[in-house]
């Protein structure tokens, strides 16, 4: 450490090796995300009685979100960072642990899979989003965590005599934009919405507000993060990542005038 400036750890990706064969830290990541859904799922089950839910819906929930995720993420990834790149080698697509997850094409794979869950449970759609919204946060800030671990996606330059130097990239002080969204996408957003769910809601308040706090954190942290080289800045000097959460806060403000004037149901 020089000042205010720290080395990245340079951790193995992998976490646990067993021969030949090696258990990923983004794997991990990944399994804490789902087992903070089923662990504050089943808390809201029995202490906010409100949204009907039971362990059996939990438990299918969390089949077919961990599909969306999966599923959406990397298709996700695929179509909107590096479409050109995985025509000429499509069986890249399947290399899940060496990273590569777009949340925002995994929100969409979500928001399908609910769509299955509704058809089996009958629940309206916008209901189960807020059931599931506030378990979301701990698994994104968990992923957050996983890319600061493989020590990608990391942040521009910091110009000053702050920031983390990433070896294998160069030995330019920058952003360590992973922990900000670790904070923000999870952390905060965790806070902010388990607090507003403590009590009953207009249908689609709680949804809104994810899509509100998510879009703005992710447009903010996107400042500090470095551009995918294969992409830059699009219009406006705007990152790929800001572009795709534009949508999401734009239609949570939608919804959150919709849902506080009671025209969902």
């Amino acid at each position: 450490m020089q000042n205010n400036i720290f080395i990245h750890p340079q951790f193995d990706p992998i976490a646990i090796h067993i021969g030949s064969f090696g258990i990923h830290w983004y794997g991990l990541m990944y399994l804490l995300g789902f087992l903070a859904f089923l662990f504050l799922g089943k808390y809201q089950i029995k202490h906010k009685t409100w949204f009907s839910w039971n362990n059996q819906m939990l438990d299918d929930a969390l089949f077919y979100g961990a599909l969306g995720v999966i599923l959406g993420g990397r298709i996700g990834y695929v179509l909107f960072y590096q479409f050109s790149s995985f025509m000429q080698h499509p069986l890249d697509i399947f290399k899940i642990w060496q990273g590569g997850m777009s949340f925002h094409g995994g929100f969409l794979g979500v928001l399908i899979a609910m769509v299955f869950f509704n058809k089996k449970h009958g629940q309206p759609w916008l209901k189960i989003m807020d059931f599931v919204a506030p378990l979301v946060p701990i698994g994104l800030g968990a992923g957050r965590m996983g890319n600061f671990i493989n020590g990608e996606l990391w942040g521009r330059a910091t110009n000053a005599n702050f920031g983390m130097i990433f070896p294998q990239v160069d030995n330019i002080a920058r952003h360590p934009s992973q922990l900000y969204e670790f904070t923000l996408e999870g952390i905060a957003l965790f806070c902010i919405l388990w607090w507003f769910s403590r009590k009953q809601r207009p249908v689609g308040a709680i949804s809104a507000l994810f899509l509100i706090g998510y879009g703005s954190f992710r447009f903010l942290v996107e400042f500090t993060r470095e551009p995918d080289s294969y992409l830059g800045l699009l219009q406006l000097g705007l990152s790929m990542g800001q572009w795709l959460s534009l949508p999401m806060i734009l239609l949570g403000v939608w919804m959150w005038f919709q849902a506080n004037q009671q025209r969902f149901n």
